[in-house]
């Protein structure tokens, strides 16, 4: 057999080449000698809390944390996560039937078209959305019928737009507030149209909150369960990847209705052992942190005064940028180039030539969907000072000089 066969066409459709381009560009730029600041990956650049890594460090010198994580219930977690979720939404979950401990969210979203659907299914995904949805998709060969997020309507889907045709085939619905890469919030209100127009067309909503605890200005972003019933007729992944900078540690939840929960529980159990247990031991501590209500900031307020720096010091170069009202994540719209227009600047040419002339990463906003042409993501992974000396790099790349 030629090894040219050796290679799932799936993998063609598991996510934009362009983050594979982004990273040859940073290579690229690299070797020529650039300082790189890199606002490309939403990876935290801070260190979870002292008791996070102490509760991480004993556990891990424990004898008795070495076996498969999956021999023992992992209930203590899925405990404190339902404590945190009472504690955080006033919801009140099971945690022996409506969580699912998971090697992070997107352990959780990369599986859960598989343990809910069958092949020639279809699902409603956003677009722009996080990569790995329709990656999840393609993996389970269900069919994705894209919803549109557009500026002019705040970034929220136009639930009476998609037809009744497609609401009736529909296995789930996905959604992402606040989100991944727009950095749009929703409110209850528009949970509830939602769970409402889903209800009545038997439809299962997911939502993706990985950015709870990132809100800015006093924004508290809200859990779909505070719509009443909707634990009947939902999922909701959450993660302690950005809340408490444990991204590495790899671990997250499903909470929500028993029977998608219970499916994705059956599925991961063929595929995996389970939470390495100190890390459980470690996500623990940081959600009874939460709890205690310890004298610790949450992550939205580290990144809220990056974005002020930023957004100001990106104005005062000439590209007025909106500010996000939560995540890690800046959503702008291409600045006015003020050079050579000889061919159209999208948002890949300007991300690749911003990169190599000025050695700023950021993602272009195609890599998130055809919706994403003509805005680029820009992650507030590096302090301040850096921040402002890409601002004022972007300045110079913008005037062209």
């Amino acid at each position: 057999m030629s090894q040219t066969k050796w290679r799932s066409n799936r993998l063609s459709q598991l996510g934009s080449s362009i983050f594979a381009e982004v990273a040859a560009w940073k290579r690229s730029a690299a070797e020529s000698g650039l300082d790189i600041i890199d606002l490309g990956i939403g990876s935290p650049d801070q260190p979870p809390s002292p008791s996070v890594r102490q509760a991480l460090s004993e556990a891990a010198l424990r004898t008795d944390m070495y076996a498969y994580p999956a021999t023992k219930s992992g209930l203590p977690f899925r405990q404190h996560a339902a404590e945190w979720m009472k504690h955080r939404f006033n919801v009140e979950l099971d945690a022996a039937s409506e969580i699912v401990t998971l090697l992070g969210s997107q352990d959780g979203l990369a599986h859960l078209a598989m343990a809910l659907c069958d092949p020639g299914d279809t699902a409603l995904l956003p677009n722009p959305g996080y990569p790995i949805y329709a990656g999840s998709l393609a993996l389970a060969g269900v069919e994705a019928v894209l919803m549109p997020l557009k500026e002019e309507n705040g970034f929220m889907p136009d639930l009476d737009a998609i037809s009744d045709a497609d609401w009736d085939r529909a296995t789930f619905i996905l959604l992402n507030y606040p989100n991944n890469p727009i950095s749009a919030v929703a409110d209850v209100a528009f949970f509830e149209r939602l769970i409402d127009k889903a209800r009545r067309h038997g439809v299962l909503v997911v939502h993706d909150l990985a950015y709870s605890e990132m809100g800015f200005d006093g924004c508290e972003p809200p859990s779909i369960f505070e719509v009443p019933g909707a634990l009947d007729q939902a999922v909701e992944f959450h993660s302690l990847s950005k809340s408490f900078n444990m991204a590495g540690c790899r671990i997250g939840f499903l909470a929500g209705n028993q029977v998608a929960v219970g499916a994705l529980r059956e599925l991961k159990a063929n595929i995996d052992y389970g939470v390495f247990d100190p890390v459980q031991e470690a996500g623990i501590a940081a959600l009874k942190e939460a709890i205690a209500g310890a004298e610790l900031p949450k992550a939205g307020k580290l990144y809220e005064q990056r974005r002020n720096t930023f957004i100001e010091a990106l104005r005062a170069e000439g590209w007025q940028v909106p500010a996000p009202k939560a995540t890690m994540f800046v959503w702008a719209q291409l600045p006015p180039m003020q050079w050579s227009q000889d061919e159209p600047w999208t948002s890949r040419r300007i991300s690749q030539e911003m990169l190599r002339q000025t050695g700023v990463v950021v993602v272009p906003g195609e890599a998130f969907g055809s919706e994403g042409e003509g805005y680029v993501r820009i992650a507030l992974v590096e302090d301040e000072e850096r921040l402002k000396e890409a601002a004022k790099r972007i300045g110079n790349f913008i005037r062209g000089q």
